[in-house]
């Protein structure tokens, strides 16, 4: 079994649990182009004996035989990445299996974000009895935490809305140009991210032509984006009538006796994403059509001096980047790979 970090080019056999989902199609799709990464097990419980490019014909070309199957835990062992596409207490039964008999398991449920095990009861509505592996999970989001993932065992994938807004406030957190209180962040997202089961709330009928907010000052991700940007914040996602795509608009105070300016502000984020591959700072804003199907995250900022307020706007994909795409690249950085192999910056457009 090779360990995280020490695999090979071209050597990588990856197994993707929960695979019929839209994440786990999502992660078929990067992993067809993905130089290193070999598909040998792909299951699907609801979907077993289901050929896969039934349910998604985009995979017919690449995947003509594949089948989603039942999950069989002898058929992970020694594999040398295993991609978790559960839902959050599914994952975290599971995981503890798979950690130390796998190379490297990437969760992209919630089961391992939250380093505080106390806020899973109210946000998540279980307890977490695993502090250990909690304790040993790295979060997943490269550009702030690249270090920490080489040689992780298990990688906690970032929520969708968390990476965008995670990523457009974080350089102004931790920079002191923000206060750490009272940041208000308002994304809108693609129907993709309520994920492929039947609901009303997903319906054609019910999307078309509709802006809706939701999660009402107790969405989830909410102590994630805390977590991860080291502020207070609140936070409501908006569900618009796309398939993908997530813009995070967010807006804070400058801190008490500093300066900012449009310009300070776009020189503070470019400097902090200088050497990323996928994320660009540029004056124009940010649309998710841009990001399309890529892992790319665009952001701008503004500092209004009519009200005293600073915007900072994020555009990604919510199944790239902010889900399979994220997951790809931190699997990437903990098995010593090409951090950029099988992910695009460009996204599809028109």
């Amino acid at each position: 079994m090779a360990r995280a970090g020490s695999v090979s080019a071209g050597t990588v056999r990856v197994g993707i649990i929960g695979a019929s989902g839209f994440t786990g199609a999502e992660l078929l799709r990067l992993a067809a182009v993905h130089p290193d990464y070999e598909v040998v097990v792909a299951t699907g419980d609801t979907q077993a004996g289901t050929l896969a490019s039934s349910l998604y014909p985009s995979l017919a070309v690449h995947y003509p035989g594949l089948v989603f199957s039942e999950f069989d835990e002898a058929t992970t062992a020694g594999l040398d990445l295993v991609f978790l596409g559960l839902p959050h207490e599914a994952s975290m039964e599971l995981a503890p299996k798979l950690v130390g008999t796998v190379g490297c398991v990437v969760d992209l449920s919630a089961a391992y974000r939250l380093k505080d095990a106390s806020l899973y009861p109210d946000w998540y509505g279980f307890v977490h009895d695993q502090p250990e592996l909690l304790a040993e999970a790295v979060y997943g989001l490269p550009e702030l935490f690249r270090d920490q993932l080489e040689g992780a065992r298990l990688v906690a994938t970032p929520g969708c809305h968390v990476t965008a807004a995670s990523l457009a406030l974080q350089p102004l957190v931790s920079q002191g140009l923000i206060e750490p209180t009272g940041i208000i962040v308002d994304n809108a997202t693609g129907i993709t991210g309520a994920g492929r089961a039947l609901k009303h709330g997903s319906m054609f009928c019910t999307v078309d032509e509709n802006f809706e907010a939701y999660g009402l000052l107790d969405h989830r991700h909410t102590p994630e984006i805390e977590q991860v940007v080291g502020a207070q914040v609140l936070f409501t996602p908006h569900l618009a009538p796309m398939n993908r795509g997530i813009l995070s608009t967010c807006y804070a105070r400058p801190t008490a006796g500093t300066t900012v300016s449009t310009e300070s502000l776009l020189a503070t984020l470019r400097a902090a994403y200088a050497d990323e591959p996928f994320v660009v700072v540029r004056q124009e804003s940010p649309s998710t059509k841009a990001t399309f199907g890529s892992n790319a995250v665009h952001i701008t900022a503004r500092f209004d001096e009519r009200t005293g307020y600073v915007l900072v706007i994020c555009a990604i994909d919510n199944l790239t980047k902010g889900a399979s795409g994220g997951a790809v690249q931190a699997a990437n950085v903990a098995l010593g790979l090409d951090e950029t192999a099988g992910l695009t910056s460009v996204g599809v457009y028109p």
